[in-house]
């Protein structure tokens, strides 16, 4: 057993398969909050105390009980501390076509008064922003396509309908806020899939194996947000592909920081067979470090992606530089942005801005 732990660490987790008046989901979502809590909470993966996780299923996530919960994360969590919130259940969307917000969709909401029996994207959002941990992690699981006939709409059998799914708005609105990040299970025009007789939704699936070490690919003994949401984004995929996409969302994030331990905190040693590998990596991860400090707007400050060969409509948009870096450099590795950019073309374009920079100067093509 280990006992380094990681004490910071509190999380809320809420899942709604059985909702009292609203289309119902499959039962993989219920066993999505359990597993994750089981995670996060072993002293073999994630290192939390059972005490700073709360679960909420069915029967007890209620719109009252939720946002009570949330406003109980934000008293016992401090600046340092790690807070997490997970929510697998039905979202939907309220409003007039170009005014349309999102709701979280609770266990006791009624189609008939939907506005007054969920959680508008708002209330969400000022319930996140009370928390004042520096590292603060939301994850989405909705639109589940497991349901068939909900994927699209929600239906109460009574003629009441309610367009499912989440705006791109509302996850960037819910991310907003310094060290304050959103995993979400898919776009929104795509649905979160659940296959027929799967223990998790393919969401959660990848989620967990990242949680239980896989996203921790240098053995650091951690798992961090940015390596979490990379391996997510490559698994995904591969078990459903050009279907879902996840996606994030991060307003303000200045650093890779800790989620959670890996393998409750067990360092990797660097083994002959594998020593190859890593040195391989770490050059990628210096290069990261030092241009994410000499463009903190991104690849497009100074032109220097362009500059380098490599082709900005390529890129994705992101708030901050560096989540933009980040992104650029993943694509980058996997051979895109560009015919023209690489390691070596974007390291001298940078050498030639900063020549006098002593670690850029010591930096070389893997």
């Amino acid at each position: 057993m280990n006992s380094i732990g990681y004490p910071q660490g509190h999380a809320l987790l809420i899942g709604v398969a059985n909702y009292r008046q609203i289309s119902r989901l499959p039962n993989a979502i219920l066993n999505d909050v359990n597993d994750v809590a089981a995670t996060l909470t072993s002293a073999n993966y994630c290192g939390y105390s059972p005490a700073n996780v709360v679960t909420l299923i069915d029967e007890k996530a209620t719109r009252l009980a939720i946002l009570k919960e949330l406003n109980e994360l934000a008293t016992r969590t401090g600046p340092e501390d790690t807070a997490c919130v997970f929510f697998s259940g039905h979202g939907g969307v309220v409003g007039n076509p170009g005014n349309e917000d999102s709701v979280l969709v609770t266990v006791d909401s009624d189609l008939a008064d939907i506005e007054n029996t969920s959680i508008s994207s708002n209330e969400f959002a000022t319930a996140l922003a009370r928390i004042n941990s520096k590292r603060l992690l939301v994850f989405i699981d909705a639109c589940h396509a497991g349901g068939a006939a909900v994927s699209k709409s929600l239906t109460d059998g009574k003629g009441h309908e309610l367009k499912s799914g989440y705006s791109d708005s509302t996850f960037a609105r819910l991310a907003i806020g310094s060290g304050r990040a959103l995993m979400a299970s898919c776009r929104a025009d795509e649905e979160s899939s659940v296959f027929t007789n799967a223990r998790n939704s393919v969401f959660t699936t990848a989620l967990l194996a990242g949680l239980r070490g896989a996203a921790d690919k240098s053995g650091s003994g951690f798992i961090k947000v940015f390596d979490l949401f990379n391996y997510i984004s490559e698994e995904v995929p591969k078990l459903i592909p050009d279907d879902q996409h996840p996606i994030f969302k991060a307003d303000n994030i200045e650093v890779n920081f800790a989620v959670a331990l890996s393998q409750g905190g067990k360092k990797s040693p660097l083994a002959p067979e594998t020593s190859q590998i890593v040195q391989e990596v770490l050059p990628w991860s210096e290069l990261e470090n030092i241009i994410i400090e000499l463009y903190p707007f991104g690849p497009r400050d100074q032109e220097v992606w362009s500059r380098a060969g490599g082709d900005m409509s390529r890129l994705q948009f992101h708030s901050t530089g560096q989540a933009a870096w980040h992104a650029a450099l993943r694509t980058l590795k996997q051979g895109g942005g560009g015919k023209r950019i690489n390691f070596g073309s974007l390291l001298m374009t940078a050498k030639e801005d900063f020549s006098n920079h002593p670690h850029l100067a010591n930096l070389q093509v893997p």
